[in-house]
């Protein structure tokens, strides 16, 4: 944990500390024979509009980045640095998308895990070993690892999050511009007062989950 009073050279090593820690189950794989590990993750399960988004990672063994930690836990302004270095860095990547339709049809779990199986098989070169949090991904025959709060434990879990969450609000910011009036540059889909405002006002736009508003329809 960083302190006030630390001089930059003690918050770097935190920073390495971390990263090292972060790499434990990568590492592991790798010298068990698995040369390709993937992390999964995804971002979106919560919202009342928009789609489900998930990212799927390969980063190298020797991935230096600094600072990629769970996107939750992390500025807008780091997501979006970390975004366009974590591309750079990775030996493949792949983001898979499930939108509010398919949601309102199979259920957000299932609708999750689609889009987890999608981001995988869109990766360049398929892992030996994938990594996901919390859960495991159907019909991907690849063996798996699921990690309770994965995206705060495995470097590869946690640069799909930022992946996801980067890529995700992106599009939430674009259907502003399509669809005004329910704050989604904002809120990115999640139901927050000027959002429930926005549905009163405009009623609902063809990227709303009817599932997630039954109260309300």
């Amino acid at each position: 944990m960083e302190r006030k009073d630390m001089t930059k050279e003690e918050r770097l090593q935190l920073q390495r500390d971390k990263l090292k820690a972060m790499m434990e189950y990568e590492d592991k794989l790798r010298e068990s024979g698995c040369a390709l590990v993937a992390g999964v993750d995804e971002v979106g399960r919560g919202p009342l509009a928009g789609p489900v988004v998930t990212a799927a990672v390969i980063l190298p063994a020797d991935f230096d980045v600094l600072g990629v930690d769970d996107s939750k836990k992390l500025s807008e302004k780091k997501r979006e640095e970390l975004y366009i270095q974590i591309k750079e860095k990775a030996v493949c990547y792949a983001v898979g998308l499930v939108d509010n339709r398919r949601i309102d049809e199979i259920n957000i779990l299932e609708a999750t895990k689609e889009a987890m199986r999608a981001a995988v098989e869109g990766l360049a070169r398929k892992p030996d070993h994938v990594l996901v949090d919390a859960l495991t991904i159907p019909g991907v025959d690849i063996p798996q690892t699921g990690i309770v709060k994965g995206d705060a434990k495995s470097v590869s879990i946690a640069a799909a999050s930022i992946l996801a969450k980067v890529t995700r609000d992106h599009m939430m910011m674009e259907y502003e511009k399509i669809y005004p009036g329910y704050a989604f540059d904002r809120n990115k889909g999640y139901g927050t007062r000027a959002h429930y405002e926005g549905i009163a006002a405009c009623g609902v736009c063809p990227i709303h989950r009817r599932s997630f508003l039954k109260n309300i329809l």
